[in-house]
């Protein structure tokens, strides 16, 4: 398969060189939310797996490359980015359990059955409408910008996908999460959320937020993850994630 003509290209390792990742050059990029993500899900075998806007398809395949025997689907609008997952999975290897859907998330059930998944995951876009300035780039701005979903709307389908007694998992801004609590309460319960704290001493930047339909049980903030140590290092918790492809301690 030919990558898109009009965007330039890069290929980019990710857990220690196990998954190679296409994706565009500029714009925005695939980083360390996705392999957080793709981390914070303990899917079990013959479990299936949704992830809403999906991008390139590396959070799907870090996830799919950890746990096997598990089936991975990833929903995404924009064509090129769509066309990059697509190869991104035969150029890893696993096509055969990891698929990418084009689709719309304010369609629904015209794009996949509800109620069909027993995780649905995501990094929804993190700017709304009304906030901050356009990047100058098509895909980036509708990869990062809610556009004609907002972060409510977005959580709306990630319930309708999901199964009773299914997961959830969001990885989002931190100045966000009382939208993400509101929007999933209270179909959603036991509620975890994991700060994302960049350095000892500042301020968590993101969140990973895990809750589970139908669950009874409240809210817990749990201790977190420090993604960096005083000395500008990656920290042993972060690299055993980020190199080594382990999972997220929920």
């Amino acid at each position: 398969m030919r990558t898109p003509d009009t965007l330039a290209i890069s290929e980019d390792s990710f857990l220690g060189g196990a998954l190679h990742v296409l994706q565009p050059r500029t714009g925005y990029r695939a980083g360390m939310d996705a392999v957080l993500l793709g981390a914070s899900v303990s899917a079990t075998t013959g479990q299936r797996v949704l992830d809403v806007g999906c991008g390139v398809g590396t959070a799907s395949l870090c996830l799919a490359r950890r746990i096997g025997d598990v089936s991975v689907t990833g929903l995404e609008l924009q064509p090129a980015l769509h066309e990059l997952a697509t190869q991104n999975a035969v150029n890893n290897g696993l096509d055969q359990r990891v698929t990418f859907v084009r689709g719309d998330v304010s369609r629904k059930g015209g794009v996949l059955p509800a109620r069909s998944f027993d995780h649905v995951i995501s990094n929804p876009p993190y700017i709304a409408e009304t906030s901050g300035r356009r990047s100058g780039s098509q895909h980036a701005d509708l990869s990062k910008r809610e556009s004609e979903v907002t972060l409510a709307e977005w959580i709306e389908a990630m319930l309708y996908w999901v199964k009773e007694r299914g997961h959830i998992t969001i990885i989002h801004r931190a100045d966000r999460l009382h939208e993400i609590i509101e929007a999933l309460t209270p179909r959603i319960g036991g509620l975890r959320v994991c700060p994302v704290w960049p350095k000892p001493g500042r301020e968590a930047n993101r969140v990973v937020v895990q809750g589970r339909r139908e669950a009874k049980a409240g809210l817990s903030l749990l201790p977190g993850i420090t993604v960096r140590d005083q000395d500008d290092r990656v920290t042993p918790e972060m690299e055993r994630i980020q190199r080594y492809g382990h999972g997220l301690d929920f």
